[in-house]
C-alpha cells in the first residue's frame, strides 16, 4: 500500500522555524529522508515553496469558467509544505514511519493512503482505468507517448 505524508504547520511552527539554523533543517530532513530510502519505502517527496514568494494560485471551480487567484490560500494550518509517498505493509508501518519525521511542535503530518486499482473494482472494464493501469506500469510514467 502507498501512504501520503502531507505536512502541515502553524503559526507557532512557522515562528519557531524561524530561529532554527538552515542546515540544522536540512540534516535532519535528509537523514530521514534517506533512512527511507535505505529502507526501500520513499517513493516520492518534496517540498514546496512558501505561499508569501510569487509561488503558486488557487483555481476556484465554483464559476465558470473557474477563477484562477492568487489567493487566498486559507488559514496557516490548511495550507501544506511538503509531502513524502511512502510503500508501506500497513498502516501500522506508515505510521511508524510518520512519527519518525523531524517536525517540531505545531506541525502535523496528515498520512492518506493512496487508493489503487482495488478501490475501482467495480469499473475494471472502464477505458480510463485500463489506461491508467498503462501509463502507471509504463516507463517514464504518466505521458501522453504511453500507451
Amino acid at each position: 500500500m502507498q501512504y501520503m505524508f502531507i505536512m502541515r504547520s502553524t503559526d507557532e511552527a512557522k515562528e519557531a522555524f524561524k530561529g532554527m539554523p538552515m542546515e540544522e533543517v536540512i540534516n535532519q530532513m535528509g537523514a530521514y529522508n534517506e533512512s527511507m530510502i535505505n529502507a526501500g519505502v520513499l517513493l516520492a517527496g518534496e517540498g514546496l515553496a512558501d505561499v508569501t514568494r510569487d509561488s503558486g494560485f488557487v483555481v476556484d471551480f465554483a464559476e465558470e469558467p473557474p477563477l484562477i487567484t492568487d489567493g487566498p490560500y486559507g488559514e496557516t494550518h490548511e495550507l501544506f509544505n511538503g509531502f513524502w509517498i511512502i510503500q508501506a505493509a500497513s498502516q501500522e508501518e506508515a505510521a511508524g514511519w510518520a512519527v519518525r519525521c523531524p517536525l517540531g511542535p505545531g506541525s502535523k503530518l496528515e498520512v492518506r493512503r493512496v487508493t489503487d486499482a482495488g478501490d475501482f473494482a467495480d469499473f475494471v472494464d472502464n477505458e480510463y482505468i485500463q489506461k491508467e493501469e498503462g501509463w502507471r506500469d509504463a516507463e517514464g510514467g504518466f505521458r501522453a507517448d504511453n500507451p
